[in-house]
């Protein structure tokens, strides 16, 4: 894996020093990553990045500083790769944050330069970001009858304590001894998941539990698709009823804009969704724990109806227009009015026995 990599990266130097030697202007051709050039695939109900491209070039003034910075972050890739190391982002940006002998410029001011030229790169090589030994924090925690081998190291999900296990941003050298489980379930907060893993429910119901802290990291969305392609386990996402949530949900199932151009190793097109909905605030007389709708709450909201997987579903236009009528959210842990274990006791095992789920 590492060797493709450091190949795809030589082509791309070597491309650039045949321009310099045929005296052309130094370029790199990169697939557009915007909302114009993402298409939704009907039939696989993923987003995929289109054919649409443009040509960065060293001598064009717009281009100039962006295209240092890609060559820098993609020499900075392959030194790792060489030595078999791995970096942070963050630790790309300071690698790359240098002077520019003779000027007072940096090639790089903010991490945000350094992560966009690591997904440029992506783009270029076809190469995915933990393949260029990058990597981003780790973040999430799981729990469950697994046992993995990570470098070398036997890991039992299921005897990790109060705190289970940290899920790394790479995953892809993990090793899957052993999975028994029925399904897994993702939840957007943390503190959610630390109910359900101190009730024991992976045990009592034979599942996995994992969360992140909002959006779920590259290496959470990895590791969901490996279960869900590679061990045929339903992937359910338990979110807050509001359109932050929701999102998160449609980021996991059918994949992000940003990241359109690697859905096929992050997307999860059978997971469903069994966060809050309008009917469970009806059913468990929730409204009493409503958090009002801002300006930015009703915006997100309009946005999310409109996306082409969202907006000819009745089951979800529903949901959505319930809603901004009442023009209120409401969070996962509003059940815990019911009780600190009512999520654990009666609310995940009613609403998977009956098949309760958002599609």
């Amino acid at each position: 894996m590492a060797g493709e990599a450091v190949k795809k990266l030589d082509n791309l130097g070597k491309k650039l020093v045949k321009d310099i030697e045929e005296e052309k202007n130094p370029s790199m051709t990169i697939p557009l990553r915007a909302l114009s050039n993402v298409v939704f695939d009907r039939q696989d109900r993923t987003l995929r990045i289109g054919d649409k491209t443009f040509v960065r070039s060293f001598f064009n003034v717009a281009h100039a500083r962006k295209f240092l910075q890609t060559v820098e972050v993609g020499a900075i890739s392959k030194d790792l790769l060489n030595n078999n190391k791995h970096a942070s982002l963050r630790d790309v940006f300071y690698m790359a944050k240098r002077t520019i002998p003779n000027t007072k410029i940096n090639v790089v001011d903010e991490q945000q330069e350094s992560d966009n030229a690591v997904e440029d790169l992506e783009m270029i090589t076809g190469s995915w970001r933990e393949q260029l030994h990058i990597n981003a924090n780790k973040l999430g925690a799981v729990a469950g009858n697994v046992v993995v081998e990570d470098a070398g190291d036997t890991i039992d999900w299921s005897k990790l304590g109060s705190g289970g296990w940290s899920i790394p941003s790479n995953i892809e050298e993990l090793k899957f001894k052993k999975v028994d489980a029925k399904y897994v379930i993702y939840m957007e907060k943390a503190a959610v998941w630390e109910r359900l893993n101190e009730d024991k429910v992976w045990k009592k119901l034979n599942c996995i539990i994992i969360s992140s802290q909002g959006q779920a990291t590259r290496g959470i969305r990895r590791m969901l698709q490996i279960l869900s392609t590679q061990y045929k386990l339903p992937i359910y996402v338990l979110t807050d009823f509001d359109p932050w949530g929701i999102y998160i949900y449609s980021v996991l199932k059918f994949g992000s804009i940003n990241l359109a151009h690697i859905s096929d190793r992050l997307s999860i097109p059978n997971a469903k969704f069994l966060g809050i909905t309008a009917d469970d605030i009806e059913k468990y007389d929730l409204k009493k724990h409503f958090i009002n709708f801002k300006d930015v709450d009703f915006s997100r909201l309009d946005q999310i109806g409109s996306y082409d997987w969202f907006k000819n579903n009745k089951d979800w236009q529903r949901q959505f227009k319930m809603m901004k009528d009442w023009k209120a959210k409401a969070e996962i842990q509003a059940l815990s009015a019911r009780g600190i274990s009512f999520i654990s006791d009666k609310y995940l095992p009613d609403k998977i026995k009956n098949e309760d789920w958002l599609d």
